[in-house]
């Protein structure tokens, strides 16, 4: 077993460390732990996941100001967000869209949601998620494990929902079972990204992988 460090300088600070039995998928797998980042804030405060993390498991969502299938998600999140804070689950929004501004971000945030939102400048977390659309799930456990990726149901619309796929692995996850679907297909509005020689510098980002 051979482990890979790689030290990139960019505005995140982010620790992910992936497990031997990590599902296969392009960017953050299934089963790799999460120990922690720091983004700013809509407010310009610096938090970090560590901080800001449930106590039974926390849902990282990419979210966007403009997005209108975002926009129809909005009510849904809410609500599932009311529904499991009081069971130790709690929300960290994430914006990486470089053609949102911040008074744009958090103004929408302040009218939209009960969680903190995070600007992830240069779309940093979002590449070392591989998060492509808004919105996009991330689901971790108490210990930091990735559990579920994808969407929040199968309907943008809210009308013919058959699969709760968000629901289905929060409940899984707090009663202790498998989750039956850890990965679905997210489908929104791309994350609208900055071009490579744009990428912000001064502060490190550590991924430790371990690798088989």
């Amino acid at each position: 077993m051979k482990k890979r460090v790689s030290v990139l300088l960019v505005t995140v600070a982010f620790i992910a460390v992936s497990t031997l039995n990590a599902a296969k998928t392009e960017g953050l797998a299934i089963g790799s732990i999460l120990q922690d980042f720091k983004l700013k804030d809509i407010n310009g405060v610096e938090q970090s996941f560590k901080s800001l993390k449930g106590q039974n498991g926390t849902v990282i969502i990419f979210l966007s100001a403009q997005c209108p299938v975002v926009k129809q998600y909005n009510d849904r999140i809410n609500q599932i967000y009311d529904e499991y804070k009081t069971k130790g689950i709690n929300f960290i929004g994430i914006n990486s869209n470089s053609t949102e501004s911040l008074e744009w971000v958090k103004s929408h945030a302040e009218e939209n949601y009960k969680f903190p939102m995070l600007i992830d400048t240069g779309n940093i977390l979002a590449d070392e998620f591989s998060a492509t659309v808004t919105p996009e799930i991330f689901l971790f456990d108490s210990q930091g494990k990735l559990v579920y990726r994808g969407a929040i149901d199968n309907d943008r619309s809210g009308k013919n929902v058959t699969e709760n796929f968000l629901r289905d692995a929060l409940n899984a996850l707090l009663e202790g079972k498998q989750i039956t679907k850890t990965v679905t297909k997210a489908f929104g509005c791309t994350i609208k990204r900055i071009e490579n020689g744009q990428k912000p510098v001064n502060t490190s980002i550590i991924i430790q992988k371990a690798k088989i």
